[in-house]
């Protein structure tokens, strides 16, 4: 058995994978609901700012004015998109909202205190956290995907969420439209989960598809990926498993109720798959799968995660950009399932 610091230990693997474990050291649960968004007078919207506005940010934008009436409706007061921050104001935009919304000092935006939400699309590290922080210390609840974020610095900004009292939200961190941080975070929060485990990053997933089903060599499938927009241009942080680990961390962290960064979770991507591997193991009735595997286990040293090899129809059977959570429970396994490219 692996000796450890007191740290949570998880992996991100390919298919079948050596066992690996480490204590599991508790913690205050930091990825639990701070505190629902105050909502203000019916009389006055919830100021909504967004932080970035690209591929995401657009479409984020552009729900949230098209599709006003419904959220109103929906959350019970009127969402109202105030300002949106970009780093570059000349830019042409596919979107249509008034200029005078856009504004490149995002740092005067998130510290103005007029803010009922932030929502961060930026992506990266800094200064999204930075960002983050003054949204927070300013009154505004967050809202963020940014999982490579949450994983490198997850603790410290909930810990300036709940002293804020404000929200820090982030369900489409770990599989986007897929429900699993609520599931985990809520409905399994009287239960003990024993295990999380998940095909995670649709990218490697469509590329290893497109390995197994049409005999591509990994070039070639990830150049399709990549025409498709499937792939990033540049595609190392899902084909080198680095996206995927993130959203493990998250999910162990949910699961098992520790704090985890990136350097708990061993990572490996999906580059060094040949197509001869891929041959051997579909003639032994597999598929070969970028999981995230996170399982709590007893051990004589105490509780410990384990990322270990397992046999499990999920290594099979999904779509080209398809993707699976699953987890099990006292109450029983529970699986999340549903499309998802990133």
């Amino acid at each position: 058995m692996a000796q450890c610091d007191g740290r949570c230990y998880n992996e991100s693997r390919l298919g079948w994978v050596r066992s690996a474990t480490h204590r599991v050291q508790r913690t205050a649960d930091r990825l639990a609901p701070v505190n629902s968004v105050d909502r203000p007078p019916r009389d006055r919207p919830l100021r909504v700012a967004l932080l970035g506005c690209g591929v995401v940010g657009t479409e984020v934008a552009r729900r949230l004015t098209r599709d006003a009436d419904e959220l109103a409706r929906r959350v019970g007061v009127p969402l109202e998109l105030v300002a949106i921050a970009v780093r570059n104001l000349a830019t042409k935009r596919d979107l249509d909202v008034p200029a005078d919304l856009f504004t490149d000092d995002a740092e005067a935006l998130v510290r103005s205190g007029d803010l009922d939400i932030v929502i961060e699309v930026l992506g990266g590290i800094e200064p999204a956290g930075d960002l983050i922080r003054a949204a927070l210390d300013h009154g505004a609840s967050v809202v963020t995907a940014n999982k490579a974020l949450l994983a490198d610095q997850g603790a410290d900004l909930f810990a300036v969420a709940e002293k804020a009292e404000r929200d820090l939200s982030f369900e489409a961190a770990i599989a986007g439209a897929i429900p699993i941080v609520r599931p985990l975070r809520e409905s399994l929060a009287g239960d003990r989960v024993s295990r999380v485990l998940g095909i995670v990053n649709g990218t490697t997933n469509y590329i290893l598809d497109q390995m197994s089903t049409l005999g591509q060599s990994f070039d070639e499938a990830l150049a399709e990926a990549q025409r498709l927009g499937y792939a990033e241009a540049d595609p190392t942080a899902d084909v080198d498993g680095h996206d995927a680990a993130a959203k493990a961390a998250l999910l162990a962290g949910l699961a098992f109720h520790t704090n985890l960064t990136l350097d708990d979770v061993h990572c490996e991507g999906i580059r060094s798959v040949t197509a001869e591997a891929v041959r051997s193991a579909a003639e032994m009735g597999s598929v070969v799968k970028l999981l995230a595997i996170c399982e709590q286990i007893e051990t004589p040293d105490g509780p410990a995660v384990s990322a270990r090899s397992v046999e499990h129809e999920l290594a099979g059977g999904l779509g080209l950009d398809e993707n699976r959570v699953e987890g099990a429970a006292d109450a029983g396994q529970r699986v999340r399932q549903g499309h998802h490219r990133r």
